[in-house]
Order: structure tokens, then sequence, then C-alpha cells
């Protein structure tokens, strides 16, 4: 089986709320995904890959976990970052930019330096693979947890389910059981009608003739 092959990773920065936020992953997409963003920040200006080493050091340490600073702090990037004191004081204590230098030793300057950081860039392939296995390790214990959540989510949903279906359940055998009973009790009274609507027939019957008679002699009496 062919082996598979890791992603490089990248670190990429925004800055959200209070945080600038860093963090190591293999593509913008994973970023964002990353910080949980719901748009593209990257196209928007409001995020961008960089290269400065300590921060590239310190997202490959934890690679596929956010790093924090204080927004503008220019601190170190950590997993547990304290909010900003005094977001104006801290813009008001920005050291002024340091005055040009002539030309040529202002280039030989920037020469070194961008020689002492293309050295630094240089990570070992066995660090940078140990890195990518880090991310998937992480983003595979981010996909547990949101199947933990899912899974409880959808526990819960057929806890209350059940409980819906049992609540109409009694709901409906207390109406078929008032039903029968009004039922019951209906012909019950149907059959009590029936008889005195019959006693009534006869009771009648019986004084018409009573009548009669009581007439026919009142009659002769008059006679």
């Amino acid at each position: 089986m062919p082996k598979k092959l890791t992603r490089k990773l990248k670190t990429y920065q925004t800055s959200l709320g209070f945080y600038d936020q860093a963090v190591a992953a293999p593509s913008m997409k994973a970023a964002l995904e990353a910080w949980g963003a719901s748009s593209n920040l990257f196209h928007q200006g409001a995020a961008k890959e960089i290269d400065d080493p300590d921060i590239v050091a310190a997202t490959m340490a934890s690679p596929g976990v956010v790093l924090r600073r204080p927004v503008g702090s220019g601190g170190p990037f950590t997993e547990s970052a304290a909010l900003p004191t005094d977001l104006a004081d801290g813009e008001a204590k920005r050291k002024p930019k340091p005055k040009s230098q002539p030309e040529s030793k202002s280039k030989s300057k920037q020469r070194a330096a961008e020689g002492v950081t293309k050295q630094s860039r240089k990570i070992d392939d066995q660090d940078a693979r140990k890195a990518a296995a880090a991310f998937e390790k992480e983003e595979r214990r981010r996909d547990a947890e949101r199947r933990k959540e899912e899974a409880a989510l959808a526990k819960e949903r057929d806890k209350q389910r059940a409980r819906r279906d049992k609540a109409v359940a009694a709901a409906h055998a207390a109406l078929d059981a008032a039903r029968r009973e009004h039922a019951a009790k209906a012909e019950a009274i149907e059959a009590e009608r029936a008889v005195l609507d019959e006693r009534a027939e006869a009771e009648q019957g019986r004084w018409d003739k009573q009548r009669k008679k009581l007439e026919e002699a009142l009659r002769r009496a008059r006679t």
C-alpha cells in the first residue's frame, strides 16, 4: 500500500476581537476552520500567511491549535492569552520607527536580516512531518469531539421524541377511555329512557281507561 503523503504546514495569522490569532495548518481553508470563521478572512484582507520565525516556531510546536495574543501587543502567541488591559495605551506606547539609515548601510543590514530569516525558516523534514502528523492528530481529535457532540444531541433528540410519543400515547389512551365511558353511560341512559317511555305509555293507557270509566259514571249520575 502506498504511503500516505503528509501535507506541508504553513502559518496563518488574523485578528479577531481582542486577539491576534495564529495557527499552523496545511491550507487557508483549514486555518479558517480552526479559527471558526464564517467568512473568507483571506479574501477580505483580514488574514494572511506569515513567516515570522518566532510565530512559525510557536505554531509548529502545536499544529492545528489556535494560539492567541492581545491584539496589537506584538508579544508571544500562547494557547491562553489575557485580554489587552488598555488598547488605547497600547497604541500610544508603540515604539517610534527608527530613523532611516543611509541607503548602502540599510541594504546591507536588510540582506543580513534576510539571511538570518531564511536560515531560521529552514525546518528539518523530520520535524515538518512530525508537525503535520500532530496537526492531523488534532484534526482527528476535533472530529471525534464533534461526532461525540452530534451523538449526544441525537441521543437527547431521541429522548425528547420518546417522551413526546409517550405523552401523545397517554393522551390518546385517556381520550379513548373517556369516549368508551361516555358511550356506556349514554347507552345506559337510552335503556332507562326506553323503560320510562314504556311505563309512561302503560300509564297513559291505564289513565285513558280509568278516565273513560269515571266520565261514564259522572254522566249517569247527572241523568
